[in-house]
């Protein structure tokens, strides 16, 4: 995995020539600083043309055409840039009263920047700015971790923190710089399970056995997904987004990236499974430490069917609640179930939720068949001087004995027992070992 690093280490992600569209664009920070009503015919009959964007009902450059109806109340937005070179600088936007975002005053928003544009029309309203909302949800997050987790609660933000760094400084300007996105994504993925999995649950056997299971899981799910990928030949290419990074960079293998994502995506429930799993087997040893591996498979397995169920309807839910626009678009339509499926939207997903579900079905019985085996090596007797106790003799005295032989322990114990019991003295057996819980 070190290896992996060092070889695909990117060094930062390529330059490129900003296109202005979507995401590549130049944007700064802006407030609202006046907005007052107006007559839609008003504006109509002056024939401004105030800037705008396509969230605010202007179009994509920057230009904003009039209002298709004369009626209403119209608002004139006063915008002011807070950040760059042009700090300061004020730009009006006519906001129409059936778009969906409505600017009000003292609202921070983010403004494209269009250097090629006329100066009237470099400026337009993007979004608005959510960074003070999202930084008090993250700092709640934080504080209940830690207040429910501590230490663990701790480390575990540290190692989200980490994984953070790892996609955004690896694996992205990897992809970008033209390496494998298959190959990027495995050993990426690996990296931050190490991490994660070792600075929350700690140096151990039991963690060992899980980062075991995980890593067996993701290659079931490499291998699946570059299957079925090549097979539905899908294409990866499927959106706005995606066709803008295909023309940015024509280089990167869409489909890899795809089944880049699919192995990114299962990493996280991956980690939950193996984990729940490695941790209920060490507990059914601790219960009953004479149990065998089969015996611990059998109990482990069991409870793994329960969390194979929950973990499946979960990921399938989160698929289908992240596509819940497009699906309603379907229905909309009223196309077939075939028809649907069938569609490289609806497939992506299909073949994404499946070829992860199936590597977390396949984890239950991997780990828990690893955590058996590990555990039962440990099993009484086989290591440990002493494993049983030396009846009470006819006397009150009861001692601790070895098992076999002569030497205290069995008939010896009890005898010795009976003596100490008759005389009150207590005799000093040696030999200190484990009582068998019975």
């Amino acid at each position: 995995m070190v290896v992996g690093l060092a070889v695909l280490w990117p060094g930062g992600a390529p330059a490129h020539e900003r296109t202005g569209v979507g995401f590549d664009r130049q944007s700064q920070q802006a407030t609202v600083t006046e907005v007052v009503k107006l007559s839609c015919k008003s504006v109509n009959a002056s024939g401004g043309s105030p800037t705008g964007d396509a969230s605010t009902g202007g179009s994509a450059t920057g230009g904003s055409a009039a209002p298709e109806e004369g009626d209403g109340d119209c608002k004139k937005a006063t915008i002011r840039v807070d950040t760059g070179k042009d700090k300061g600088r004020t730009f009006t936007e006519i906001v129409q009263p059936d778009q969906s975002r409505q600017l009000h005053q003292g609202e921070k928003v983010v403004v494209a920047y269009e250097p090629s544009a006329p100066r009237n029309l470099q400026y337009s309203v993007t979004d608005v700015n959510r960074r003070l909302p999202m930084t008090v949800l993250a700092g709640i997050f934080a504080v209940v971790v830690v207040l429910v987790g501590r230490m663990r609660g701790v480390m575990a933000l540290v190692a989200l923190a980490i994984s953070f760094l790892i996609l955004n400084f690896f694996i992205l300007p990897a992809i970008l710089q033209g390496s494998n996105p298959l190959i990027v994504a495995v050993v990426g993925a690996s990296a931050i399970m190490l991490i994660a999995l070792y600075m929350c649950h700690g140096l151990s056997a039991r963690t060992s056995v899980a980062v075991l299971g995980t890593l067996i899981s993701l290659v079931l799910i490499g291998i699946l997904g570059s299957v079925f990928i090549g097979w539905a030949a899908l294409t990866g290419n499927t959106d706005d987004n995606t066709g803008l990074i295909h023309g940015l960079y024509p280089h990167i293998d869409m489909s890899g990236l795809l089944l880049a994502g699919v192995i990114i995506g299962s990493l996280g429930v991956l980690d939950d499974v193996t984990v729940t799993q490695t941790s209920a087997v060490w507990e059914l040893h601790e219960a009953n430490p004479s149990m065998g591996w089969r015996g611990l498979y059998r109990a482990g397995i069991r409870i793994g069917r329960d969390h194979i169920a929950s973990v499946v309807n979960t990921l399938v839910l989160a698929y289908a609640g992240a596509a819940l626009p497009l699906l309603l678009l379907f229905s909309i339509a009223q196309s077939s179930v075939g028809t649907v499926a069938n569609s490289e939207l609806v497939a992506e997903e299909i073949v994404r939720t499946l070829v992860g579900s199936i590597g977390l079905v396949a984890s239950v019985p991997v780990t828990t068949a690893l955590a058996a085996l590990v555990v039962a090596a440990d099993r009484p007797g086989q290591n440990a001087p002493a494993d049983t106790a030396g009846g009470p003799g006819f006397g009150d005295g009861a001692v601790t004995a070895t098992p076999g032989g002569t030497a205290p322990g069995g008939t010896a114990g009890g005898a010795a027992g009976g003596t100490a019991g008759a005389t009150g003295a207590q005799p000093r057996i040696t030999g200190r070992g484990r009582r068998r819980k019975r």
